[in-house]
Order: structure tokens, then sequence, then C-alpha cells
């Protein structure tokens, strides 16, 4: 129990002290976030939260490492270290990706180009996507190279942009995230991948120590560094789990078919897909009324019983069911929410053209 408790509690008060130190940073530096255009804080907001997510995240692991022997959990892959390495490789890379933008406002195209790039580098790591289950069959179906490579990159790549894109409310993002590493860490021990189950119980410590400061009404944001991040790792994660894509699926459904919902919805408009705009379906809530809590709060619940019905689901086929169920449900609120701003919004949302993809 030791080990888990120090996984947890480290990261959690690294980030109680550094989000504080981190806010004061973007706002001695400017760094910071104004009202305006599809921002509708008070005041002006440090962006560079991202900071405290990491470093918590990054130094409780290594102080994780220096452990003595004995209070160290079995390791039962022979590999486990090989993808420890890429995933904190991959994470400062990506961290610094972030931190670009966030300094100086990076276009779409240089910040896919840094998500493509760190998904690439994961996969000698062995951060891979190498097999699936066939959930008719229950058979192990082995990937091809060129599969592997492209899931990998698809799956990597996509976690952080749907990160990203619900980092559009305060507390939005990093909440759903303890949820995802509620569901791993409880996955992972169910699963007697005990020494691997410390890492989303050491990143559900960092998002901890880091939502009270940014819940509504936030003190700071985490910023394209802390999203990226947090995309980042969960995507290495759920990998290191074992390649459970269903589970994080089914805890992000409502995100990620928002995520395809807008990309379809810019690319019918003719508009690129990085292009910013207030058209994510936490950002229609809002301008329907609904208060910034409310909204988390229901993303909270929903993520909450989908991944619930994850851990509690062994059978293959009723957890596609379930993910389908969620689509469908999914894809309704939305359908309603355009139709109810049909007659309440008729102005267009769109943000200037080449705007970044962040929505924070």
């Amino acid at each position: 129990m030791i080990p888990f408790a120090l996984a947890f509690a480290i990261p959690l008060i690294l980030s109680l002290v550094l989000t504080p130190l981190a806010r004061r940073m973007g706002e001695r530096l400017r760094l910071v976030d104004v009202p305006g255009g599809r921002r509708r804080h008070i005041g002006a907001i440090s962006r560079l939260g991202g900071l405290a997510l990491y470093g918590a995240f990054v130094i409780g692991v290594l102080i994780l490492l220096r452990l003595p022997a004995a209070l160290q959990p079995p390791r039962q892959d022979p590999n486990e270290a090989v993808r420890l390495a890429g995933l904190l490789l991959g994470s400062s890379f990506i961290f610094v990706v972030g931190l670009l933008d966030d300094i100086l406002d990076l276009k779409a195209l240089p910040q896919f180009a840094g998500q493509l790039l760190v998904a690439l580098l994961s996969v000698p790591y062995l951060i891979i996507i190498e097999r699936l289950m066939n959930p008719f069959t229950n058979d192990l179906v082995i990937l091809p190279a060129a599969l592997v490579w492209g899931f990998t990159v698809f799956w990597i790549v996509g976690m952080i942009n749907t990160v990203n894109f619900l980092d559009g409310i305060d507390g939005l993002a990093a909440g759903v995230t303890a949820i995802v590493c509620v569901v791993l860490t409880v996955h992972m021990l169910r699963e007697g991948q005990l020494s691997v189950a410390l890492l989303p119980l050491a990143l559900l410590g960092a998002v901890l120590g880091f939502l009270p400061f940014n819940f509504s009404p936030a003190r700071v944001f985490m910023g394209s560094t802390g999203a990226f991040f947090l995309g980042y790792a969960l995507a290495a994660l759920s990998i290191m789990a074992g390649a459970k894509m269903a589970t994080v699926l089914l805890v992000l459904g409502i995100a990620i078919v928002d995520v395809a919902w807008q990309i379809l919805s810019r690319l019918r408009a003719h508009r690129s897909i990085g292009a910013g705009d207030r058209g994510h379906l936490h950002h229609r809530l809002l301008d329907l009324g609904f208060s910034p809590r409310q909204i988390v709060l229901f993303y909270y619940a929903f993520c909450i019983f989908f991944g619930v019905l994850a851990l509690t689901i062994s059978n293959r086929v009723y957890k596609l069911l379930a993910l389908l169920v969620l689509g469908v449900i999914t894809v309704a609120i939305l359908i309603a929410v355009t139709r109810l701003e049909d007659h309440r919004l008729p102005a267009g949302r769109a943000g200037p053209p080449g705007e970044p993809p962040s929505d924070s």
C-alpha cells in the first residue's frame, strides 16, 4: 500500500505547490489569456498551469523510481522500463511543443507536426498498438507493422486533440482526465499490473492538485502545455494498460464524438479542421445559458457512468454495444443542441481563419 499512497500523494503535493508558482510566472511573463472572441472568462488569467501538471507528474514518477526495491511493486512486463522511458521522453517532447504554442501562439500545422512527431517517437519505445481482441470471437489479432504504426499514430494524435478540444471550460479537461486515470488505475490493479498502476495514480494526483485552481472560476489555465501533455499521457497509459481502447473510448466517448462532429462540421463548411470556434458541445451549452459548473458536472457524470460500465462489463460484445449507445446518445444531444441554437442563436460562431485548435 505504501508505494500506491506515495504515487498519489507526492504528485498531489507537488501540484498544489507548483500550480500557484506557474500561475504567478504566467502573470509576470504576460503569458495570459484575456477575454474576447471565444474566451468568455473575466480578467487576464495565466495559461502556464501545464507547467505544474507536467512537473508534478514527472518529478513524482522520478521520485518513485528512487524508492527502495522493497517498496517497488513487482514488474510483470520485461519491457516496462523501456515503455516508461518512452512515456517520460514523449511527455517531455509534447510538453515543449505545448509550451512553444503558449508562448508563440503557433498555427495549427506546427502543432499537428509536433503531435505527429511525438507519436512516431513513441513507437521505438514500444508504446504501440500491436494487437487487438476480436469482440465477436475473443481471438487475439496481431496487427501487421503498417497497421501498428498507423493505429498508434492515430490513437496518440487523436487523444492529444481530444483533450485539447475538451479544454474549453474551467475544470473540464482536468476533471475528465482524473476520471480516466481512476478507471485506468482500477483496471491495472485488477489485471495485476501493480507497477504500471502507479503511473495513472501519479497522474491522478497531479491533476487533482491542479483542479482546485482550475475549477470555475479558474485562477489558472492549463494552456496547450497542459492539454497536450495530458492527452499524450492518457494515450500512452491506455496503451501500457494493454491497449484498452474500448475502456478509454467509453470514458471519453462524449468528447471524442464531439470532436468528430466538429471536424465534419468544419469540413462541410469548407473550413480548416484546425480553425478555432465555439462549436464544441460545451461551448454550445454555455451559449444556451447553462453555467460552467453545470456543464462540467454533466460531463463528469456522463464520463463516470460510462467509466463504471467499462469496468463492470466483461463481455466485449456488450462493451461494443455500450460504445454504440454512447455514440447515439451523444449525437442525439448534439442534434438537439443544434436545433435549439437554430432558434436562439442564428448568428454563426466561426472564429478567424487559421486560429489554432486550442479551445481553452
